[in-house]
C-alpha cells in the first residue's frame, strides 16, 4: 500500500480534551492506493504546543473521515476536489471533538506530496 501526504499543515487552534488544553491543530489528507484503489481520508489532532518549540503530537485527540474509497486512482483532479472541501470536512471533525481550527493563524507552511 502507497501513503501519500496530499497536503499537511499546522494551525493555531482551541481545544480541551480528556481534560488537556490542546492550543494546535494538524490537518491532512491523505491519498491510499493499493491494487488499484484509491482511498482519500482527512484527519485532524488537536496537541498541547505549550511553547513555539513544542510540536509533540498526542493523537488521542484525533478523528478521520474517509471522504473517498473505490476502484481507481490518485489523481489532480482528484487531489484538487478534495482539498476545496478539505476546510468543511476538518471544521466538521474539530467540532466532534469540541474544538476549533484557527485558518487564519498557521504555524507552519503547508506541506504538499
Amino acid at each position: 500500500m502507497k501513503t501519500i501526504d496530499v497536503y499537511k499543515q499546522y494551525f493555531s487552534a482551541a481545544c480541551t480534551f480528556n481534560d488537556v488544553e490542546r492550543r494546535a491543530a494538524a490537518v491532512w489528507l491523505t491519498a491510499e492506493s493499493d491494487s488499484g484503489n484509491i482511498r482519500y481520508e482527512v484527519g485532524v489532532t488537536f496537541f498541547p504546543h505549550r511553547d513555539a518549540e513544542d510540536y509533540a503530537i498526542s493523537y488521542d485527540a484525533c478523528v478521520l473521515k474517509e471522504l473517498l474509497n473505490t476502484k481507481g486512482r490518485r489523481s489532480k483532479k482528484r487531489d484538487a476536489l478534495y482539498m476545496e472541501q478539505l476546510r468543511i470536512v476538518a471544521d466538521e471533525l474539530a467540532g466532534s471533538l469540541g474544538g476549533t481550527i484557527h485558518w487564519d493563524q498557521p504555524l507552519n507552511e503547508a506541506q504538499y506530496g
